[in-house]
């Protein structure tokens, strides 16, 4: 009897939760197209599997092709709504606030932490936003910021001295953690509290492109608590500064004097910058060495770009903002990088109200993911676009418009693109003066919720003479 109970108790269980799966598809008529995969876990398997960062993947081939550039799916625990669609993309991007919100899976805001610029929304995120608009107004192309960024990479490949292989992807971090703690927090990169938030921020890292798995020794809980220990670093740093404070003036001092964050956001504030600039400009390196060194045609033009801005300075001379103006061919690089790379895939969002797009409903509650990648690899708005072809930016000032979002856009774009496009023009400016280089094992840039290099992206340096 105790059986039968125990049985009929876990059918009830199971009903429920199946009915709960599938309700939100009875209670909305006009959807789009679509499927919602199994009870509990949806579709989120099969989404988030992982493929070439220059394709769409194999999961939204399949449903594009059945079901159109907008369909409906159950992702992350929720129902969902997923755009391929470059309009309505724009359209949820441009109306953030109104009728749509941030809204990202629980496990991101346990990991990145509820005062974190990703996760906060309305008044809150404003705040946090001025903040990183003054930081970018206080780097941007001014003179001491530009140094130290041309200082950097001329550093780190000088580094390379003798060595005939490296881990490029190793290597390409080293390279804006030194601006960043220089420029933004007065450190040394090589002090004692540079490197130990270095180490615990490599540990975050691995959590956060990891399954959510809050299990002791895990990836995702190691990340936990060494964004904790990240945080009493930062905490111990930020009281030692308010008690001596430095001669040298950085963008801590801006921070620590504004009155309208609380002690946890400048701390989560510091994260996010280290996770924005850090992160996204060493992918981005890695993205392009991996592309660019595939194409000897491309590194030559770099070349001779670079080496006519070169000629006009002395050997030793820094790379200054007029230099960066001249690298036309260098940012249709990178942006065909940015394209290729895809290193925002998506972004998460919920519906406030009821809208209708197109003839579909998209029902209040529910979640909307615009996938910027997957217009990014869409043959309808570039042609062979899982080809690296920098030419394609030709002629364009501001590139593709609707069709190019790889720092998001309305309300959350990315107040730091530049600064990245900055970087990384001033490092291949160094390396292709410096280096060629050949991959010494195939290793994919591969795209799940992050851009990896499965193997760090080993390559073979050649010097070039002279």
């Amino acid at each position: 009897m105790v059986y039968v109970l125990l049985l009929v108790a876990l059918a009830s269980i199971a009903a429920a939760a199946v009915l709960r799966h599938y309700l939100p598809l009875l209670r909305h008529h006009g959807l789009p197209k679509g499927s919602f995969g199994w009870p509990f876990i949806g579709e989120t398997i099969g989404f988030l599997h992982a493929h070439p960062s220059n394709t769409a993947g194999g999961f939204l081939q399949e449903h594009v092709a059945k079901y159109g550039t907008v369909f409906k799916s159950h992702l992350f625990g929720s129902p969902a709504i997923v755009s391929c669609d470059e309009e309505l993309n724009h359209f949820v991007l441009h109306n953030e606030e109104r009728l749509f919100e941030c809204s990202y899976p629980g496990a991101i805001r346990t990991i990145l932490g509820e005062s974190s610029a990703l996760v906060v929304t309305g008044e809150r995120h404003r705040q946090i936003r001025s903040m990183f608009l003054a930081l970018v107004a206080s780097t941007g192309l001014k003179a001491s910021y530009v140094a130290s960024v041309d200082e950097s990479a001329r550093s780190l490949i000088a580094s390379w001295s003798g060595r005939k292989t490296i881990s490029f992807c190793e290597e390409a971090r080293k390279f804006p953690y030194k601006v960043i703690m220089e420029q933004v927090l007065g450190l040394p990169h090589d002090g004692p509290v540079a490197c130990r938030i270095l180490e615990e921020y490599q540990i975050f890292m691995k959590g956060i492109i990891s399954l959510p798995i809050t299990v002791p020794g895990t990836p995702f809980a190691k990340a936990v608590k060494a964004r904790k220990r990240i945080s009493e670093t930062m905490e111990k740093f930020i009281e030692d500064r308010k008690r001596n404070p430095s001669k040298q003036s950085v963008f801590l001092d801006v921070l620590l004097a504004n009155k309208d964050l609380s002690h946890d956001d400048k701390v989560a504030f510091l994260l996010d910058s280290l996770l924005a600039g850090h992160e996204t400009t060493s992918v981005l390196l890695s993205i392009l060495v991996y592309f660019i060194g595939k194409s000897p045609s491309i590194i030559d033009q770099l070349k001779k770009e670079h080496e006519a801005i070169r000629a006009t300075k002395g050997k030793d001379e820094p790379l200054t903002p007029d230099d960066y103006r001249k690298m036309e061919y260098t940012l249709r690089v990178i942006n065909e990088g940015l394209r290729c790379g895809n290193i925002v895939k998506l972004v998460h969002r919920k519906v406030l109200k009821d809208v209708t797009y197109k003839g579909y409903v998209i029902p209040a509650g529910w979640k909307v993911l615009p996938i910027l990648g997957a217009v990014h690899v869409d043959a309808s708005h570039h042609l062979e676009p899982e080809q690296f072809q920098p030419g394609r930016w030709e002629g364009l000032s501001q590139p593709a418009g609707k069709s190019f979002a790889p720092f998001g856009g309305g309300l959350r774009l990315c107040p730091g693109s530049e600064i990245v496009k900055v970087e990384a023009a001033f490092f291949l400016h160094h390396l292709v003066l410096n280096y060629r280089w050949r991959m010494d094992e195939e290793d994919v840039p591969m795209l799940h919720q992050y851009v990896e290099f499965k193997k760090g992206l080993p390559i073979q340096l050649e010097p070039i003479s002279g």
